[in-house]
């Protein structure tokens, strides 16, 4: 059984993909069983409550250090049992002690055809207002395996989507999530899943 942990910042619609995914029978052998997030704010919090999943907070400033917030997310993990580990449009960046905890055991969801448009500073709308700016033709969303760097990791899946001329940054990251992010993030994790990867 693959025991996940979705790592969320923000809306978790990410999150949401999957919970569906699990419902409607595509993920077997799956469960969610925790959610953390880097801020009190964050939406994911209504969609895992509303789903029975125990959730938690980990706040940069709730802790002295950085290594101290890893270790109380790590307990919390280990609590439940989790073996798999899912970035939901999380913007925490790990550190070693978790990476190899983890190894070959993390996963990331991005907003664009890496390695193109990734790396520092390349999250939410930023991404899609850079490819814009571009003036590519296609752009998507890639799954990748989570490394020590930020979006390096071992490309395991990706799906394009063409940008349209009337394309705002908010149209464009909406097609993205619903033509490419939400299909191939629930993909990646029942590859892993059935041992394909």
């Amino acid at each position: 059984m693959l025991r996940i942990a979705a790592l969320v910042s923000g809306g978790g619609t990410n999150l949401q993909a999957i919970i569906d995914a699990i419902a409607d029978g595509r993920l077997k052998n799956t469960e969610i069983t925790a959610v953390v997030a880097s801020n009190h704010r964050a939406y994911a919090l209504e969609r895992a409550k509303a789903n029975n999943i125990p959730a938690a907070v980990f706040t940069k400033k709730g802790f002295v250090t950085v290594e101290a917030r890893e270790d109380a997310m790590l307990r919390f993990l280990a609590t439940h049992n989790v073996n798999f580990v899912v970035l939901c449009g999380s913007l925490m960046v790990l550190g070693k002690k978790f990476l190899t905890t983890y190894v070959n055991r993390i996963i990331n969801i991005h907003p664009a055809l890496l390695p193109n448009f990734g790396g520092k500073g390349f999250y939410g709308l930023a991404v899609h207002e850079a490819v814009l700016a571009a003036g590519v033709g296609i752009t998507g969303a890639t799954v990748h395996f989570v490394d020590g760097g930020i979006d390096t990791g071992e490309i395991i899946l990706q799906k394009e989507v063409v940008v349209l001329p009337t394309d705002t940054p908010e149209t464009l990251q909406r097609r993205v999530m619903t033509e490419a992010e939400w299909r191939i993030l629930p993909q990646a994790i029942a590859m892993f899943a059935e041992g394909r990867l």
